[in-house]
């Protein structure tokens, strides 16, 4: 893929260190570009009654980017590309979002135990005026989890914060039988999409 390039860096409106990481794996440089206290961003993530996932990750990334627009302007940035994400698990239409507490997270949990779950995760990059939007979609198994597992892995404290109270990079990742799909989107960050983007929006990467 080769690109134009304009930008050498964007903006990362996201406080997830994966996120970041990943952005730097393919060597797009990031400069932070996150909400202050006065900002309720939890806002923007609060599900719409009979809301599906898919339509969830769509609006709410969207949300995020408009707040990022609106705070780059804010600030008086130097214009660059902006990018937000967001991920959600799903089992059917029901979503499971960041745990508010241990009895949540295994609650969580157990419902993950032995099924096969979707995670969705909604990349947007400011582009100019325009907004790009992408999706991806993985799939991902896990073993039968015990009782006393789900406590030993709640202990570590890896389940807050996280979408589906796990993080398949960690310790939960022996007990995933199968994915299908992308391991960065199920991480939080879809590289794929997230580099058609960013090529669009004329950022610099490592291949680009």
């Amino acid at each position: 893929m080769t690109a134009t390039i304009q930008h050498r860096y964007c903006y990362l409106a996201s406080q997830s260190p994966r996120r970041a990481q990943l952005l730097g794996q393919i060597g797009v440089a990031i400069k932070p570009l996150l909400a202050t206290k006065s900002e309720n961003v939890e806002r923007l993530e609060e599900e719409l009654i009979g809301e599906l996932p898919d339509a969830y990750v769509r609006r709410v990334t969207l949300a995020k980017l408009q707040a990022a627009r609106q705070r780059l302007a804010l600030r008086r940035l130097p214009e660059a590309p902006i990018l937000v994400a967001d991920t959600t698990v799903a089992l059917g239409r029901r979503m499971l979002g960041k745990p508010a507490d241990a009895a949540d997270a295994a609650q969580t949990l157990r419902a993950l135990s032995g099924r096969t779950h979707r995670v969705l995760t909604a990349v947007a990059v400011s582009c100019g005026r325009e907004n790009l939007l992408e999706v991806n979609v993985s799939r991902v198994r896990f073993a039968p989890l015990s009782e006393s597992m789900i406590r030993r892995y709640i202990d570590t404290g890896e389940p807050f914060g996280k979408a589906g109270s796990y993080a398949i990079q960690g310790t939960l990742a022996g007990w995933i039988e199968q994915r299908s799909g992308s391991h960065s989107g199920v991480m939080g960050l879809p590289l794929v999409e997230a580099t058609r983007m960013l090529l669009r929006a004329k950022v610099a990467m490592a291949l680009s």
